[in-house]
């Protein structure tokens, strides 16, 4: 991708990389919601009703006029997106992130392992922090879902399995600077969607890349569904 270049690739290994586009057709989070999310915005017509910050500082530098994401920043997205749909407001959501950040200790504070692990029950705790109005059982549930395809380490949200660990599509930092590639054999599924255009069929892709069947028709449904 045209934004490696901007990096230097060794610093990029363990950290990802990803445009605003990108996170936003892995996520399926709207692209315009991801930057004004990380960018800030102008709120009421006109900029008229004041300004609201970024909800935290990308991990990369921008490229350009846009920004630029690594992997901990793709999972804080799926974590506030998690809350806005158990119907968590942008502004609970704030609060939250200020008091995690306190307890925990990190910029970002929703991809933490801590989070998973023991400040998610004190937020919970906290209702008059998130506003919860009898939303706790959906905000557990949603989010949840969330902590259920992703690997932590001793420290935070390492990989990421976008449609289930069944199908061996892993989101991996540490691999093919984060883009998504069948875990088993390590190949970009965007190769792979781009082999099976180019050759018409998925067993001819399969053989060419010496992979099972199962996993080109994996790599094509996630390709097919980020588009």
């Amino acid at each position: 991708m045209d934004t490696i270049t901007a990096a230097a690739p060794q610093k990029l290994i363990g950290v990802g990389l990803y445009t605003a586009a990108e996170a936003s057709g892995l996520t399926g989070i709207p692209l315009l919601r991801i930057r004004r999310w990380l960018t800030g915005y102008a709120r009421g017509p006109n900029g008229a009703q004041g300004w609201s910050d970024p909800l935290w500082t990308p991990q990369l530098p921008r490229t350009g006029k846009d920004v630029a994401l690594g992997f901990r920043d793709l999972m804080e997205l799926k974590f506030v997106a998690s809350f806005i749909a158990a119907g968590i407001t942008l502004h609970s959501i704030r609060r939250a992130q200020v008091f995690c950040r306190h307890i925990i200790g990190d910029e970002r504070p929703f991809s933490t392992t801590r989070f998973r692990t023991d400040a998610w029950t004190t937020l919970l705790q906290e209702p008059a922090l998130i506003d919860l109005r009898n939303r706790k059982s959906a905000l557990n549930r949603v989010v949840g879902f969330s902590f259920r395809d992703i690997d932590f380490g001793e420290t935070a949200a390492e990989r990421w399995w976008p449609m289930s660990r069944r199908s061996g599509v892993v989101v991996d930092p540490a691999r093919n600077f984060g883009h998504p590639i069948v875990a088993e054999h390590g190949v970009p599924t965007q190769a792979i969607a781009d082999a099976v255009t180019a050759e018409g069929s998925v067993a001819k892709v399969a053989k060419l890349f010496e992979l099972p069947i199962s996993a080109v028709r994996d790599a094509l449904a996630f390709e097919r569904r980020a588009a």
